[in-house]
């Protein structure tokens, strides 16, 4: 029989593998052919050897050039961390690096070890992005890093992470000089490096964790639908998944932790403030509204506030004292019935009978600047009435995150309640009508009104503080502004109704043009995050970076894609930690604000000096 034959035991699918001797069963050639080995057939010289083409029987093939090895896969042995790759440790680094590079405010050692991780993070995932684009276009496989490159990457990440984190350091310095910030700690400047290891590891992991759900997802797929749409509908779900936990169990959980720690907080008093006694206070004799439901601000806004007898010390002249109205969220259940019942207290209280009315939106939880409304009672002798409400439990910036629809509908319907009553009056009869807001209060104050005609014709005047930047009017404002007018203080057409400033004292600009009838005032500090932060920073330079930079922000700041988003998002839990004058901290401004708007008869620059030290005492 020949060796050859279709048949042959050596023959396999794809061509004959054995050697070209004859075929052991062939008559005639026993004595040539060495038995049988009692543990397999006799060995083939052309056979692969172990660890080829053919793995040995109950173990894993071996992955291809460039991939884990077999202890790094999914029924390897695991490891304790994940593989890292040479280019996502490049693009790790490089972020890293660049998050020491100054933003708006001065920051701690630990915030920045938050920022340098999730920078790092970043930029691992665009490393080996990068290079799996340039390994699609030159067509070619991952290959295993050589020891020399990983050599070559840790001198260069000892010498580059220690110039980054000296150079931070310095620009720190120069930052809190700029502030007249005096705190340092060094020991949290000491754990930096540790917590940006840290927040990079756990973000990494994560990432590793979610594609192996994406490698799980699509391999159960794959049993009734096509490779290609299994991976698709893989990733959709998986992304889906992760967001739907985020935002539905993360951020929801951490929303409603919130709501009940603050709604506890909420059924408190301040120190220092008491139930007022005059009639002309909510929360007062004969208020329409309750004391134990003006809620934890509103308490502190109706049993504070100057005296008549305090503003006339001040003024040297006769004063009033101020109606203050107020309705808290357990005033009433929702948003226009307290609205409707501020009003009604502010009317009980004389409030329509004063030369000058304020309606105020306040921020989240409800808080009022006292140096906005202050100001606004010293400048008026105390012949005012404000009134504002709550409408939510929250904080300023949490309450920025999530309750800018609550803020706005807040601001619409406590307008438009005191407008309803307002506009019905004779018109020599009727106060002048102002409005107020800081930061989100801002953002419910402009929901009441459709434009600047609208603001100049429905008002006597408007001052607004540290306004978001999604602010609909501001932006607005902002991005149709005057060719050559920088972003930190633009000029809307020849200022003649709204304009911008970071420092009321000086003159605002445009100096040279008129400013008749109603005024609208922006005040808004270079350093405020909450002004200047947008999700467009992660992608696109906005013009303040590339602009001059304002008084106190550093010349060293530039944009950097995700870096500077990441920056600036860190700087919004603390834009209030900073002196007066800086970030997100209005107080003293609120006084040369005010006399710009109102412009009051009577007040020298030396009494607005002693009037800002009232307001905002030294600390």
């Amino acid at each position: 029989m020949s060796a050859d034959r279709p048949d042959s035991p050596s023959d396999g699918p794809s061509g004959r593998k054995g050697g070209d001797g004859p075929d052991p069963a062939a008559p005639g050639t026993a004595d040539d052919t060495p038995p049988p080995r009692a543990d397999g057939p006799p060995p083939d010289a052309d056979a692969p050897p172990p660890g080829g083409d053919v793995p040995p029987p109950g173990t894993d093939a071996p992955p291809p050039a460039g991939e884990p090895p077999a202890g790094d896969g999914e029924h390897g042995k695991r490891r304790w961390s994940p593989r890292l790759t040479l280019p996502g440790c490049w693009g790790a680094l490089l972020l890293a690096c660049l998050s020491f590079t100054p933003s708006l405010l001065p920051r701690g050692g630990v915030l920045q070890g938050l920022i340098a991780g999730i920078s790092g993070a970043i930029g691992y995932g665009l490393g080996v992005v990068a290079a799996f684009v340039w390994r699609a276009f030159a067509d070619r496989e991952a290959r295993p890093a050589a020891r020399r490159s990983w050599q070559v990457l840790a001198v260069a990440a000892v010498v580059l992470f220690g110039v980054a984190f000296g150079l931070g350091q310095y620009w720190q310095h120069e930052i809190r000089g700029l502030m007249g910030v005096t705190d340092y700690n060094a020991l949290t400047t000491v754990a930096c490096p540790f917590v940006a290891v840290l927040v990079f590891w756990l973000l990494l992991l994560a990432g590793r964790g979610l594609r192996r759900l994406y490698r799980w997802a699509a391999r159960l797929l794959g049993r009734w639908v096509g490779e290609k749409a299994a991976k698709a509908v893989g990733w959709i779900l998986v992304a889906a998944l992760a967001w739907s936990a985020f935002s539905g169990v993360l951020l929801a959980g951490i929303v409603n932790a919130a709501n009940e720690a603050f709604s506890l907080r909420d059924t408190k008093t301040p120190e220092g403030v008491h139930q007022p006694v005059s009639p002309l206070r909510s929360g007062g004799p004969g208020s329409l509204v309750p004391w134990d439901t003006l809620g934890y601000q509103g308490r502190a806004f109706t049993g504070s506030g100057p005296t008549a007898a305090q503003i006339g010390a001040f003024t040297h002249r006769a004063a009033q004292e101020p109606v203050r109205a107020y309705a808290g969220l357990e005033t009433a259940d929702d948003t226009e019935r307290r609205a409707e019942r501020a009003v009604a207290d502010l009317q009980r209280a004389g409030g329509f009978e004063r030369a000058n009315l304020l309606v105020m939106t306040t921020t989240g939880s409800g808080w009022v600047d006292p140096a906005a409304v202050d100001s606004f009672e010293y400048l008026a002798d105390g012949d005012t009435a404000s009134v504002a409400l709550q409408y939510s439990y929250l904080p300023s910036w949490l309450s920025y995150l999530v309750d800018q629809s609550k803020a706005r509908e807040a601001g619409r319907e406590l307008f438009d309640a005191v407008y309803g009553v307002w506009s019905k009056l004779p018109q020599d009869h009727r106060p002048r009508l102002f409005v107020a807001g800081e930061s989100l209060g801002s953002f419910g104050g402009e929901a009441a009104f459709s434009g600047e005609y609208d603001l100049r014709n429905r008002t006597a005047g408007t001052l607004f503080a540290g306004p978001p930047n999604f602010n609909t009017l501001f932006r607005e404002f902002s991005d149709h502004r005057e060719p050559g007018s920088p972003e930190i203080e633009p000029v809307y057409r020849e200022g003649r109704t709204v304009r911008f400033t970071d420092d009321p004292a000086t003159a605002i600009p445009p100096a040279d043009r008129p400013w008749d009838g109603t005024r609208v005032l922006y005040l808004m500090h270079p350093s405020d995050p909450i002004v200047w932060w947008s999700p467009n920073l992660a992608f696109s330079e906005p013009d303040w970076i590339s602009e001059t930079p304002g008084s106190d922000v550093l010349g060293s700041m530039v944009w950097i894609p995700f870096v500077t988003f990441w920056q600036v998002t860190a700087d919004l839990p603390f834009s209030t930690g900073v002196p007066d004058g800086h970030g997100h901290t209005y107080k003293a401004a609120y006084v040369d604000g005010w006399d710009a708007v109102m412009r009051p008869a009577g007040f020298t620059p030396q009494d607005l000096e002693r009037l800002k030290e009232i307001v905002s005492p030294p600390e």
